[in-house]
């Protein structure tokens, strides 16, 4: 069996849903399982009406449900018609945005957001869509079935960035989903959304969990692959937009694979890979407006290159922890990510001397309390609108060519910070946050134009 992911462009009106009904087809004798995202800009429009309701901006959010409610039924009767079945599909999406409209005047009177209630919200776009795409496959013939992914997406009570729960995952996967492949049908469920063990409210995964969903559930059925559907041909040398003649990476490895979607590549959701690593299961990427093509695959038997792509992000903060009581000091380092740890705040970049260290950070939600705590530890410096360039390659670290070169095409550029990580596999550089894309596009000249040694 396979796993099969559609992002929200794949699914982003009646159209794309076609195309998406017409890649299952090609591939029910593999037993699908179908993940689906919210309609495109879906999930950013609930987010926009929570945050209005608890503003006490009624009228404004209402508005916003009733758009909402208005795109969902539109594509609904242009995918299905205007018969019977059509009349239902639209009947229960619109008693979700009741739902939802109910939840705003809630949040109005309330006037506090808590995490539990955003994701209540948040989670409506997965809802509707997966409830879309069953009925436009049934009406291509597809055998599809809707499985609510509350009853397979077991996690932790951190509401918004829910940690899910891979044996309780394994276990309703099992009993939920697999019945319903032997019988010949295909499930479809929403990405992104769970249920938090023993109490079943509501909870997501975080922005851009519908992939980590995919990846949950092959590695719980033991996939033969897991296909994430998106609107770009792969994982490219380079994000396209920056760097307008990147080139398609045919097979990649999964430990760069997860280095790059951490350092920004936007087609992976940073999660997704680890599920996958751990049980072997290869990924693919593939554009579902173009499925023909060969896309992406994220494996273990990947070529060994000095560099395969060029990340970057912007929005990074630097901070600085300087402390005389580091030197010849023990678990120092332990005490100050505690803070982190409490803070719910990841790290991406570190460097440390003898009396400092530093850190970047991409999540400033927290940095104000971050900040308080990390001063009981010694002096702190922060630098806000900062920058992540990552160069990576499973043979970067094969001696010092590549690296040598990367920082030979930075040149004069001003670097904040500069870190190898301990695999050897990715040379970040942290420079101003408007240098980003600059610095990308002269280290992919440097790797992959046409005079370039090739790699």
């Amino acid at each position: 069996m396979i796993v099969c992911k559609f992002g929200g462009t794949s699914v982003g009106d009646a159209d794309a849903i076609a195309r998406t009904a017409a890649i299952i087809s090609a591939r029910v004798d593999r037993q699908p399982v179908v993940v689906v995202s919210a309609l495109g800009g879906a999930t950013n429009q609930l987010i926009q009406i929570a945050e209005q309701a608890a503003k006490g901006q009624l009228i404004g959010a209402l508005r916003a449900v009733e758009g909402l409610r208005d795109r969902h039924i539109v594509e609904t009767h242009r995918l299905l018609g205007n018969d019977a079945q059509a009349e239902d599909v639209a009947s229960e999406l619109s008693a979700m945005f009741d739902e939802l409209a109910s939840l705003a005047e809630a949040l109005t009177t309330l006037g506090d957001l808590t995490p539990r209630s955003l994701d209540a919200i948040s989670s409506l776009g997965e809802q509707a869509s997966s409830v879309l795409v069953v009925a436009a496959f049934a009406k291509h013939g597809l055998p599809a079935t809707h499985v609510d992914a509350r009853e397979v997406m077991i996690t932790d009570s951190q509401y918004t960035r829910a940690e899910p729960q891979a044996d309780a995952i394994a276990e309703a996967a099992h009993r939920i989903v697999m019945p319903l492949m032997r019988a010949g049908r295909i499930p479809v469920m929403g990405g992104f959304i769970g249920a938090a063990l023993g109490t079943g409210v509501t909870t997501t995964l975080g922005r851009g969990g519908s992939d980590y969903s995919a990846s949950l559930v092959g590695a719980a059925l033991q996939a033969e692959v897991i296909e994430i559907w998106t609107d770009v041909d792969g994982m490219l040398t380079a994000d396209p937009r920056v760097v307008p003649d990147a080139r398609l990476i045919h097979r990649i490895g999964f430990e760069e694979a997860s280095e790059l979607a951490s350092f920004g590549a936007k087609v992976l959701h940073p999660n997704t890979i680890a599920p996958a690593v751990m049980k072997g299961i290869p990924v693919c990427v593939l554009n579902s407006r173009r499925p023909e093509g060969t896309g992406t695959l994220i494996t273990f038997a990947a070529p060994r290159r000095s560099v395969t792509a060029i990340a970057g992000k912007s929005g990074v903060t630097l901070l600085r922890v300087r402390s005389p009581r580091m030197l010849l000091t023990e678990g120092f380092l332990r005490r100050m990510f505690d803070v982190f740890e409490r803070h719910r705040t990841s790290v991406d970049v570190v460097a440390t001397s003898e009396v400092s260290v530093s850190v970047t950070i991409d999540d400033a939600t927290n940095l104000e309390a971050l900040v308080i705590d990390l001063r009981a530890l010694g002096d702190v410096t922060m630098e806000r609108n900062r920058g992540i360039v990552s160069i990576v390659g499973n043979g970067l670290s094969d001696g010092g060519t590549s690296m040598s070169r990367a920082l030979a095409a930075i040149g004069d550029l001003r670097v904040h910070m500069l870190s190898l990580s301990s695999s050897g596999i990715n040379l970040t550089v942290v420079v101003d946050g408007q240098q980003v894309h600059p610095v990308m596009q002269r280290l992919h000249a440097a790797f992959f134009s046409a005079g370039a040694e090739a790699t």
